[in-house]
C-alpha cells in the first residue's frame, strides 16, 4: 500500500496538528501507510502540549506532490485553507467540523463530518467505535487540542460529545485535573508580548471567499486585551502588508480574552460597512468593535459575515 501524507490546514493550531498525529496513527492500526506531517510550525500553545506529552511536532511541508500521490486531510476541507498543491494529490479520506466550501474531489473519498468543537472529539469516537486503544501521550494532546478548540468547554461550538471526550482522554492520559491543565495551556498560547506582530495577526488565520470578497480572518487569543491593542498601529500596518501581498481585500482580527469569553474585532481594508451589517454594531474611529461573549471563530464569525457579504 502507497504511502499517504495526513495533515491539517495553514497556520496550524493544536487541533490541526494533533488530528493529523492522531488520525495518522489510527489509519495505520487500520492497515494504511500515513506520516502525519504539518503545513506551518506549532504555535507556543501547541508546543505547551508537546512538551506536556513528551510528544514531537510533524515535519513541516511546503508541497506534497513532490513526496505522495494520496493525502489525508483533518481539520479542513477549503482548497485556500490547505497545502498549495493540492489540486495535484487526491484527497482519499476527509475528517472535519468545519463547513464544506469550494471542496470537490474527483474521485469518491471516506469523508467523516461532524458539528462537533474539535476534530479530536471526532477522531475520540472513531478510536472508541474501531475499539482501538489510544496512547497516552496522543490521549493528552487530543485532550489539549478539544480544550484549544472550546476554550476549555466555554466556547458555543461546545457539544455533549466534546465534553464526554476530555474526561475520556483525561482518564486515558493521567490527567487528574483537566481544567487546570487547560488553563496553564491556554496563558501558555496567550502571551501577547512573546509574539511579533505577524504571529498576532496572521498566527492563526484563514483565507475566506465572501460574495466576492477575499478576506483574512485571524484570531489571537489572551489574558488582557489591551496588551493586543497597545500595539495597533504595527498590526494594521502587518495586516496591510498582507492584504498587498496576498491580495485579500478585508483583514479581521479577532482579539479574544480567554478568561471571561469576550472578543474584540480590529477591522482594515474594505466593505467594513458589510462588517457592520454583519454583528448589528458600528465600528468605532479607532477600527474596532467589540463582541461580549464570542469566542468561535467557526461559529460566531464566520456565519453572520457569510449572510452580510452573500446575502
Amino acid at each position: 500500500m502507497e504511502k499517504e501524507l495526513v495533515f491539517g490546514h495553514q497556520k496550524p493550531d493544536t487541533d490541526a496538528i494533533t488530528a493529523a498525529m492522531a488520525f495518522s496513527y489510527f489509519q495505520n492500526q487500520l492497515g494504511y501507510e500515513t506520516e502525519a506531517v504539518a503545513l506551518g510550525e506549532p504555535n507556543d500553545e501547541t508546543k505547551f502540549a508537546l512538551n506536556k506529552f513528551g510528544m514531537q511536532a510533524p515535519r513541516v511541508v511546503k508541497t506534497v506532490a513532490n513526496e505522495v500521490d494520496k493525502v489525508m486531510l483533518v481539520d479542513h476541507n477549503e482548497p485556500q485553507q490547505s497545502v498549495s498543491d493540492i489540486d495535484k494529490v487526491t484527497v482519499t479520506h476527509l475528517v472535519d467540523h468545519h463547513r464544506l466550501a469550494n471542496f470537490n474531489t474527483a474521485q469518491p473519498l471516506w469523508a467523516t463530518l461532524r458539528p462537533y468543537g474539535c476534530v479530536s472529539t471526532i477522531l475520540t469516537e472513531m478510536f472508541q467505535e474501531k475499539h482501538i486503544n489510544i496512547p497516552a501521550n496522543l490521549a493528552g494532546m487530543m485532550l489539549s487540542a478539544i480544550i484549544s478548540d472550546t476554550l476549555l468547554l466555554n466556547s458555543p461550538t461546545t457539544t455533549d460529545h466534546d465534553r464526554e471526550a476530555v474526561k475520556y482522554l483525561a482518564k486515558v492520559a493521567g490527567v487528574a485535573d483537566y481544567k487546570e491543565y487547560g488553563v496553564a495551556m491556554l496563558k501558555a498560547g496567550a502571551n501577547v508580548d512573546a509574539k511579533d506582530d505577524a504571529t498576532i495577526v496572521d498566527g492563526d488565520a484563514k483565507t475566506f471567499e465572501l460574495g466576492g470578497t477575499k478576506m483574512r480572518i485571524g484570531q489571537v487569543n489572551a489574558v488582557e486585551l489591551d496588551d493586543v491593542f497597545k500595539r495597533q498601529d504595527d498590526l494594521e500596518k502587518k495586516m496591510h502588508e498582507l492584504m498587498d501581498e496576498n491580495g485579500y481585500q478585508l483583514f479581521i482580527l479577532i482579539a479574544t480574552n480567554i478568561l471571561n469569553s469576550d472578543s474584540e474585532l480590529l477591522v482594515v481594508g474594505d466593505d467594513t460597512d458589510k462588517v457592520e451589517e454583519a454583528f448589528g454594531h458600528k465600528l468605532g474611529d479607532n477600527k474596532r468593535m467589540n463582541l461580549p461573549g464570542v469566542v468561535s471563530r467557526k461559529k460566531q464569525v464566520v456565519p453572520p459575515l457569510t449572510k452580510a457579504f452573500e446575502g
